[in-house]
C-alpha cells in the first residue's frame, strides 16, 4: 500500500503527491499528479522522462492521550509501576519520551533503570554537585 499526501492547491483542488526515483541523477522527487493513472512527470534536476514511482515514507504520530492509554492498558507495565519495579518507570519513560532527543545523563539513568537498578543515591548526589551542596552525609562521617 502506497501512502499519497493529498495537499489543497488554490487553482485544481485536492492533488495528490506522488513520489518518484531518477536513476539518471539518483534523487527522489516528489510532484502533484491529478491521479494514480497519470504518467510520471520528466525529473525537474535532469529531465529524465522515466522515472519510477515509489512507496513515500511516512510516519503516524502518537498524542499525549494515546500514549496514556497505550500504558494503562498495558497491565504487565502498570503493574510494574506500581510495585516501583525500575524497568516498568524506564519503560515508561522510553514511551512517553516518543522519539524526541534526551540528554545523556538522562539516558544514562534510563538505561541502568532498565537493566534493573534503582540509581536514587547517584540521582541525589548529581543534583547536590549541579547545585553546589558538597558533599553527601555519607561522605561527610
Amino acid at each position: 500500500m502506497s501512502y499519497v499526501t493529498v495537499i489543497e492547491s488554490p487553482c485544481r483542488g485536492k492533488m495528490p503527491v506522488y513520489e518518484y526515483w531518477c536513476d539518471s541523477c539518483c534523487r527522489i522527487v516528489s510532484s502533484y499528479q491529478p491521479g494514480f493513472s497519470a504518467p510520471p512527470p520528466p525529473c525537474p534536476r535532469c529531465d529524465n522522462s522515466e522515472l519510477k514511482r515509489i512507496f513515500s515514507t511516512f510516519s503516524v504520530q502518537k498524542t499525549h492521550r494515546d500514549v496514556y492509554e497505550d500504558i494503562l492498558s498495558d497491565r504487565q507495565l502498570t503493574d510494574g509501576m506500581m510495585r516501583n519495579d525500575p524497568r516498568a518507570l524506564a519503560e515508561w519513560n522510553r514511551r512517553m519520551n516518543s522519539g524526541d532527543k534526551s540528554p545523556p545523563e538522562y539516558e544514562e539513568i534510563t538505561d541502568r533503570m532498565g537493566r534493573g537498578e534503582w540509581p536514587v543515591a547517584q540521582i541525589e548526589q548529581k543534583k547536590k554537585e549541579s547545585f553546589g551542596q558538597g558533599a553527601t552525609k555519607s561522605e561527610s562521617r
